[in-house]
């Protein structure tokens, strides 16, 4: 069956074929049938979780980029002209405001190049393994964000590993194949490395401490799971412990994404009117 499925290379992820290998070898196709739609099931569930914690902050940047653009390009330019028949000396304040308009008015085109370049050069380095390695790696170190990042690789990596784990796959091909899980190339790596020192002979939660590739919580869980011959069902459990720890921070970092969106678009807004109606006040009437 599952070199069957195999032939529509990247239809089927590489960890459901190699759940369905596991229980094929040890004669369990059913139970690792369960494990695939279970594991499905809750990667599903992980990435609209993911999706929908994200999509506020993105709409709202979104309606603020889209004010601003408005702002400087249609109010501000109509100001602009009132204001040049003054004829007078305008605050620095007004005065940078005006200069901004004009320079995204004049020079939108170049500043649209410019910006695609950047974005196409980006996506081409992104496409590279090492380049996106590189940039996961930076994403891990980060405070905060580093953390949610490793619990939700955590939580892909773990279920992974206990649902082959059940069905009878031996432990190291069991950890190759969660590496294809794991959704980023840094913790994909770092299981790789841990892989090795387990061919070496080290033992398994040791390994993973040693190269940081799950988070802290998992890993006791991993320790338990190991000295009390348990390390399919700790695997699972730790799984789902970094889920709801991945959950828990992506709240929190929303919770605190959304007030600093707002303050930096209203900061915006907020300068643009003070610097118009500053403008307007500084204006005597001629002699």
């Amino acid at each position: 069956m599952a070199n069957a499925l195999s032939i529509g290379r990247g239809v089927v992820p590489a960890v459901v074929l190699a759940m369905i290998r596991g229980g094929e070898r040890g004669s369990q196709l059913g139970a690792a049938l369960d494990q695939v739609a279970v594991h499905l099931e809750q990667e599903a569930d992980l990435v609209a979780r993911v999706r929908q914690a994200l999509t506020y902050p993105l709409v709202l940047a979104i309606a603020g980029v889209a004010s601003v653009i408005v702002i400087t390009t249609v109010v501000v330019p109509r100001f602009a002209a009132i204001l040049a028949d003054a004829g007078q000396q305008l605050p620095i304040a007004t005065r940078l405001l005006l200069g901004a308009s004009q320079l995204l008015a004049h020079f939108w085109i170049p500043l649209v190049a410019i910006i695609a370049v950047v974005i196409w050069t980006a996506i081409e380095w992104l496409r590279r393994p090492a380049g996106r390695k590189q940039l996961e790696e930076t994403l891990l170190r980060l405070p905060f964000i580093g953390a949610v990042r490793q619990a939700l690789a955590t939580a892909r990596v773990m279920r992974a590993l206990g649902g082959m784990l059940r069905t009878g796959m031996p432990l190291l091909p069991a950890l190759e194949a969660a590496r294809e899980a794991a959704g980023d190339l840094a913790v994909s790596e770092r299981l790789a490395r841990a892989r090795e020192r387990v061919i070496q002979g080290a033992a398994l939660a040791p390994a993973l401490e040693r190269e940081g590739a799950i988070s802290p919580s998992a890993l006791q869980l991993m320790i338990v799971g190991e000295s009390s011959g348990r390390v399919a069902e700790m695997a699972l459990n730790a799984g789902n412990l970094a889920a709801q720890e991945a959950e828990r921070g992506l709240r929190t970092l929303v919770t605190a994404l959304e007030p600093a969106l707002v303050i930096a678009f209203g900061g915006l807004v907020a300068f643009t009117a003070a610097a118009l109606l500053q403008a307007v006040y500084s204006l005597r009437p001629g002699p």
